[in-house]
């Protein structure tokens, strides 16, 4: 499972970056207006730190609209995709900026099974479930999660599956076991997988240790 950093900050890219295991990126118009810093800088950095897809949402309301941006957007460097909504609109530009264009599309705010298996015969190269948004309102993203793998597997689409906005390890632990493909996180969730109590304890206590080894 690929794990994408959910930020607009470069500094965060850059710290998980040096890790070794962060895949990519993704932003979005809120987490790009926290910085208050311009887009095209902030993108334009973000591109230049890692070398994984890097998704940026367009704004257009129609599917021309949003071709035109997307295109505008993409020139900035190459391994930007392109977010789009979950709209009639947002399906309608996925396949000519994929096809025509050679822009990969993320389809965005999705959450329904039957949303999922829509964005992924527009042909998206990823596509996005809001996986917080979900259970903020009582519905189990867990159910969703499932659901999706097994349109995929059954119909053999090729989109990538993202499991958005997750904020815990029960979160994380779930996409695993269902095999989703790639997990969004915050920068703290990153570096908290890392960690456990008994990791700690143990590498202190072999330090204690070792400190009374004679040399």
């Amino acid at each position: 499972m690929k794990i994408f950093l959910d930020t607009g900050d470069a500094e965060s890219v850059r710290r998980a970056q040096d890790t070794g295991l962060l895949d990519g990126v993704t932003t979005n118009p809120s987490l790009i207006a926290k910085t208050g810093r311009g887009f095209k800088e902030v993108v334009s950095d973000i591109c230049k730190i890692t070398s994984g897809p890097v998704s940026v949402e367009v704004m257009a309301d129609e599917a021309a609209g949003m071709v035109a941006e997307a295109r505008q957007i993409s020139s900035l460097s190459d391994n930007i995709a392109i977010k789009v909504p979950m709209t009639a609109e947002g399906l309608k530009a996925v396949p000519i900026l994929e096809k025509e264009h050679n822009i990969h599309c993320n389809v965005t705010m999705i959450f329904s099974a039957t949303q999922t298996f829509l964005a992924m015969k527009a042909g998206a190269t990823f596509v996005s479930i809001v996986l917080s948004r979900l259970d903020a309102v009582a519905n189990e993203s867990e159910f969703l999660i499932n659901d999706a793998v097994m349109i995929k597997d059954n119909f053999a689409f090729k989109s990538e599956i993202i499991a958005g906005s997750v904020k815990t390890q029960n979160h994380v632990l779930n996409c695993l076991r269902a095999g989703v493909d790639i997990v969004t996180v915050p920068m703290s969730l990153f570096f908290q997988m890392f960690q456990h109590p008994l990791t700690d304890a143990g590498i202190r206590a072999f330090r204690e240790d070792w400190a009374k080894v004679p040399d």
